[in-house]
């Protein structure tokens, strides 16, 4: 994205505030938070997948793709394109298939002293701003998502950030509501309209360097402090994972609920190699629904469309892993029935509202060798870690830096055409083809 888009996208954005917003019966701005959608209005045709159709699915059902990394791959020369080989915006091509919002991550500050990127997308306030401005032109909402960290936040790590390391807890949630407050208000000058907001990624039972609920609550109802008073309109959401441990979402949202945490949706990962069953998914997802008058939804998903690595990097998820429970194929028809399958299960949830598919737009960069490669990764971040992400985290990233260990669960194969799979947002709606024979 070039300057002069986001200059002009801010002055557009601000234009219209001021001879819009406010006004009695006046159609309201993109930047007052509505948007005209270009989503199909009926089926997609031609799809060669089968897709059974998805019962009592909400209209309003968010259809969402965690885009984070878009920004880093077109800076490393990647291009995406249409079902017709066209290059087009990709953005554009997710909404014209049934995507209606993008998810971005948020870290607080990505980069060593020098400047130089931790990889991952390099996602910084201003990236989200960029991709919001872009994601709003074709449609689609933005889903922020705060990890209140410099770099990956998960159940694993929840890393304080550089600048707020020697903090108090009330100096350091003073912090992240300062930090929440500045990036939405970035994203809507941008011209971004959020949709939801997560405070915290993946956080299960720690946040920004705290491991007590006390400090994990006080940092989470910051963020929700700052998304009522920026985005009033937005849901505010809470994210954890592994659902298939017996009783964690229950003490999860008891202990928010203990803390009187402020927030609207109880969000989950969902990862079918790791995460348990789609039954369990729906039960313990509805008692939280159900115990607290809560919305829920899954906020990660993916699924590998073939078990072969793109960019010589290796996988998290390939035909030799171990451990993993393999309910589907490796297969474009495999990773549409687990994204089915996952979107119907939140379906069959109390206050179910959506699914978002995990980085559906992260392929492969280059492509001529490791070497050629990892030049990129470490110059633009395209990768998961660059080597300067040992400056933050040198007990994982610092050892183990390198390409996208997720380009085989993509949405678009490594030449960046959508795969046929990226339909399954509109076809579940309607079902489509019939079922293949059994082997």
């Amino acid at each position: 994205m070039k300057k002069h888009y986001l200059i002009l996208t801010a002055i557009t954005a601000i234009s219209l505030l001021l001879s819009s917003c406010g006004q009695g019966g006046a159609e309201r701005s993109a930047f007052c938070g509505e948007l005209e959608s270009i989503a199909p209005e009926g089926k997609i045709e031609g799809n060669p997948l089968y897709v059974e159709k998805v019962e009592n699915l909400p209209d309003d059902f968010i259809m969402g793709v965690d885009a984070s990394s878009v920004i880093s791959e077109e800076e490393s020369g990647v291009k995406y394109y249409n079902y017709d080989g066209s290059e087009q915006d990709v953005f554009k091509t997710l909404a014209e298939n049934g995507v209606t919002h993008i998810r971005v991550r948020v870290w607080v500050c990505p980069y060593d002293e020098n400047g130089n990127g931790y990889g991952g997308g390099n996602c910084d306030a201003e990236k989200a701003a960029e991709i919001g401005a872009r994601a709003a032109e074709y449609g689609l909402r933005l889903i922020v998502d705060f990890h209140y960290s410099d770099f990956w936040a998960d159940p694993g790590k929840q890393m304080v950030p550089k600048a707020w390391k020697d903090m108090s807890l009330e100096e350091k949630s003073e912090a992240a509501y300062d930090f929440t407050v500045n990036t939405l208000k970035k994203i809507k000058k941008a011209g971004g309209v959020v949709g939801m907001v997560q405070v915290g990624n993946e956080t299960n039972g720690s946040l920004c360097g705290e491991t007590t609920w006390e400090g994990v609550c006080t940092i989470m109802s910051a963020g929700s402090r700052a998304v009522r008073k920026v985005c009033p309109d937005a849901l505010v959401a809470v994210h954890f994972a592994n659902p298939e441990h017996t009783g964690s979402y229950s003490t999860y949202a008891m202990q928010l609920n203990s803390h009187e945490v402020d927030y609207d949706v109880f969000g989950s990962s969902y990862y079918p190699f790791w995460h348990g069953s789609t039954e369990n998914l729906t039960k313990v997802l509805s008692s939280v629904a159900e115990t607290y008058g809560k919305k829920v939804m899954v906020l990660e998903t993916s699924y590998a469309y073939t078990p072969d690595d793109t960019d010589f990097n290796g996988n998290t998820i390939s035909g030799s892993t171990t451990g993993i429970t393999k309910n589907y194929p490796f297969t474009v028809q495999g990773q549409a029935q687990a994204l089915r399958n996952v979107i119907d299960a939140v379906a069959k949830t109390t206050n179910g509202i959506g699914v978002c598919y995990w980085e559906g737009t992260w392929i492969t960069v280059g492509g001529a060798s490791r070497a050629a490669n990892s030049a990129l990764w470490e110059k633009y971040g395209s990768g998961w870690a660059s080597s300067f992400a040992a400056d933050y985290d040198p007990n994982d990233a610092g050892k183990y830096y390198g390409g996208c260990a997720v380009d085989n669960q993509a949405l678009f194969d490594s030449k960046g055409v959508p795969l046929p799979s990226l339909q399954v947002f509109n076809l579940v709606r309607y079902g489509n083809g019939t079922p293949p024979e059994e082997n």
